[in-house]
Formats: C-alpha cells, sequence, structure tokens
C-alpha cells in the first residue's frame, strides 16, 4: 500500500540549480583560464621587448655590462658571437608572441629574431631566443617557465570557486524556504485524500497562499458534505427501523411459525445491515482525541465478550498515545469479520520495526492474496453472486481501513499457516 519512492519537487529543483551552478564554475574556469594564457604571452613579450631595446643600448655603451644587466627571476640573458637558437618554431604561440614583441617595439621589426621553446626538468616549458645586436654579436635569452600559471588568474578563479558556493548555498536555503509550504500542501492533500480534515497555512508566495485557501475552503465543504450525508443517513436509518419494529410485531402475531420465522430473519437482516452502514459512515467523519492506552489491558476489555472463541496473547502491557475509540471500533470490526467465517481467532500484540501491530488471525477460509486490496471496498463479496449463505454486507474489513486512515494506521493482510486470514493492524500513534 506504500508508494514507491519518488523524489520531490524541490529535489529536481535543486538538481538544476547544482548543475547550473557547475556550468557556471565550468565556464568561468575556461574563461579565466583563456584570461590567463592571453595575460601571460603579453607579459613575456612586454618583457622581452623591453630587454632587447635597453640591452641593445647598454651593449653600445658598456658591452661588458650587458649579460649581467638584462638578467633577472625571470629572465636569463647572455651576448655570444652566435644565436643559441638557429630557426624560429612556428608554434602558434611563439608567433603570438612575436607579433606581441614587434607591437611593443616596432623598432624590433628589421632584426633577426629567433624564438623557440625548451622543456624543464620539472615539467615546465621556458622561452629561448636570440637576436642580433647592432654590433652583429647575438644576444641569447631565456625567458623562464612560459607555460606558468598567472597568480591574478588563480585568485579570480578562487574568488569565483567560493562565490559560486555561497550562490548555491544562498539558492539551497531560500528554495528550502519555498518548497516547505509546497511540502505542507502535499502532506494536506494526502490527508485529505484519507478523510482527515488538516488546517493548512496560508503562508509563502501569493500562489501558494491562494492554493492553501483553496484547500482549506475545500476540507470545509468537504466536511459538510459528509455531515450532510451522515446526518440524511441517520434521518432514513431512524425512518426505516420503525417499519421493520412494526414487522417483527406482525411476525410475532402470525400463526404460520414458518412464514413468522421467515418475517423475522429478513426484518433481523435489514437492522444488521443497517447498523453496519452506521458504523461504516461513523469512520467517515469520526473525531477522536489522543489518550493513553494500555493495550493488553484494552484488548482484554473489548475482547472481554467473545468468551473461548477469541484467545489474546501478548507478553507486555505497552501504553501508547493513540486514538482509543476508533481503535475499538477497527479492532472489533475486523474481529466481528473473523468469528463471521472462523470458529477461532487469536489476536496477538506484537512490535515490528518501532511500531505495535494487533494481528487478528482465524483458522477460516482466508482471502486469496489477489483480493487483498478488493477487500477494502465496499460491500465487495468474494462470492460474485452475493449468495445470501454467508452473513456480512462487505463493510467490517472497509470500516477498518477508513478508521486506519483517518488516525494514520496501517491495516495490512496474510495468509496464514492454515489458510486462515491474518490482518495485521498497526496502532496510530497520536
Amino acid at each position: 500500500m506504500g508508494r514507491p519512492f519518488s523524489p520531490r519537487f524541490a529535489v529536481y529543483v535543486a538538481i538544476v540549480f547544482l548543475i547550473l551552478g557547475t556550468v557556471q564554475l565550468v565556464a568561468s574556469l575556461g574563461f579565466y583560464l583563456a584570461i590567463d594564457r592571453q595575460t601571460l604571452r603579453d607579459d613575456h613579450a612586454r618583457r622581452i621587448a623591453e630587454m632587447l631595446v635597453v640591452s641593445d643600448r647598454v651593449h653600445a655603451i658598456v658591452p661588458g655590462q650587458t649579460a649581467a644587466s638584462m638578467s633577472s627571476s625571470h629572465l636569463a640573458a647572455k651576448v655570444a658571437a652566435a644565436p643559441s637558437v638557429n630557426t624560429s618554431m612556428r608554434d602558434p604561440l611563439l608567433v603570438g608572441i612575436e607579433s606581441n614583441i614587434l607591437a611593443w617595439e616596432p623598432s624590433l621589426a628589421n632584426r633577426s629574431m629567433r624564438l623557440a621553446m625548451v622543456g624543464t626538468p620539472h615539467g615546465a616549458k621556458d622561452l629561448i631566443g636570440s637576436i642580433r645586436l647592432s654590433d652583429g654579436s647575438w644576444l641569447n635569452f631565456r625567458s623562464r617557465d612560459i607555460t606558468s600559471s598567472w597568480p591574478i588568474a588563480w585568485r579570480a578563479v578562487l574568488l569565483t570557486l567560493v562565490s559560486t558556493i555561497a550562490f548555491l548555498i544562498v539558492g539551497l536555503i531560500m528554495l528550502s524556504r519555498l518548497a516547505r509550504p509546497l511540502r505542507r500542501l502535499a502532506d494536506a492533500a494526502e490527508a485529505v485524500g484519507q478523510g482527515r480534515e488538516v488546517r493548512v497555512h496560508e503562508e509563502g508566495p501569493r500562489d501558494l497562499r491562494d492554493l492553501a485557501h483553496a484547500m482549506n475552503g475545500m476540507q470545509a465543504r468537504i466536511a459538510l458534505l459528509l455531515r450532510d450525508q451522515a446526518r440524511t443517513f441517520e434521518a432514513i436509518s431512524h425512518d426505516l427501523r420503525t417499519p421493520l419494529a412494526r414487522q417483527k410485531v406482525v411476525a410475532d402475531l402470525m400463526e404460520d411459525r414458518e412464514l413468522a420465522g421467515l418475517l423475522h430473519a429478513s426484518v433481523g437482516e435489514m437492522d444488521d445491515l443497517l447498523s453496519s452502514l452506521q458504523a461504516f459512515m461513523r469512520a467517515q467523519h469520526l473525531s477522536a482525541s489522543p489518550e493513553p492506552v494500555g493495550l493488553a489491558g484494552f484488548l482484554r476489555e473489548i475482547l472481554g465478550g467473545y468468551g473461548g472463541k477469541v484467545s489474546l496473547i501478548t507478553q507486555v502491557d505497552p501504553i501508547v498515545r493513540t486514538f482509543r475509540e476508533p481503535l475499538t471500533l477497527a479492532v472489533l470490526a475486523l474481529v466481528e469479520n473473523a468469528m463471521r467465517f472462523a470458529d477461532n481467532a487469536v489476536v496477538t500484540l506484537e512490535r515490528n520495526e518501532g511500531e505495535w501491530g494487533i494481528v487478528i488471525e482465524d483458522d477460516g477460509p482466508g482471502i486469496p492474496p489477489e483480493y487483498f486490496e478488493a477487500v477494502l471496498d465496499p460491500f465487495f463479496r468474494l462470492d460474485e453472486a452475493r449468495a445470501r449463505d454467508t452473513k456480512g454486507f462487505g463493510l467490517g474489513i472497509p470500516t477498518a481501513h477508513r478508521l486506519m486512515l483517518r488516525f494514520d494506521g496501517k491495516l495490512s493482510f496474510a495468509t496464514g499457516k492454515n489458510g486462515g486470514l491474518v490482518a495485521r493492524l498497526t496502532v496510530p500513534v497520536a
């Protein structure tokens, strides 16, 4: 009878939030890494352009100081008679750096300049190059780790990561606050479907407030309809019992005892039907307040009238805060159903998965498992021709089922070891 698990609406929206946040983060990281590569290339081109112009001037004035003056932690320079790079590599990155160098210093356009990349033991790559000086010698230089990440880009990446996480946290919190009224509405709708009346708090956005207001109005109309239905049936039942009472008197005065017996039986059957209908209708709108109930003593009290036909098995007497009257009516309806088709029944008090259950097992013919759902419908009988050779009107089990729905209990069935019906009633907890 339980519903299969299905993610809530808020879960789907949260997944969308996470996907959007992930896409935004990945896109931002790619964007900053692209900026990082461009910035890195521009920086190397600027440093080399400045060095080449300055070194050319220094070499013209103090030739012996050129290498020492131009070298730094990021750039190493050396003057030699031959170039360290024979031909330029046509790598797109090197072509871009060469273009940027000439953009920074157009005066270098007429110089012979060669660029290349070489690997380092640490897995990085250095930019090496050679350019002819004015006296015909060559200035060989090395710009270290051309593939290293730019510090400002890493700071931007970290900032993006933090802001994305903050955005997701704030978004999920807001989503949770927005979904709370939806969850309450869903719970209220399920409770209304089970016959309970739940006041829905009219809060949240206007659309949700309007929906909650409409649901409260719907519940009020359903409750009024059920009360009118119950009052109508009570009136009909009262009016029908008067002619039934007259028929009993007539049967008592009849001389033909066989005919009188048939009339008494028909009147008794009609009276039983009215009583069953009255109990079933009452289960639709019964109200009860929770109270502490000692289950073992409670069962002994309500089962005492059956004598030895119904035995109670329990080793404990737990006290549960539950609804006494609905529980009484549900247990009696199931026991009456067992007694209608069996000679004996056993009632057991047991605890399963943290819940107390009342199990009624009889030694009757039982119910085939394929009919476990169908017997919850009013007036359902296994004898489809509705033969009158068996008592009952198909209202006992539906009455217990309606009571459990209204008060958040459960009713389930199984087949006993001897083929009889096992009905397990989970005690509703307030």
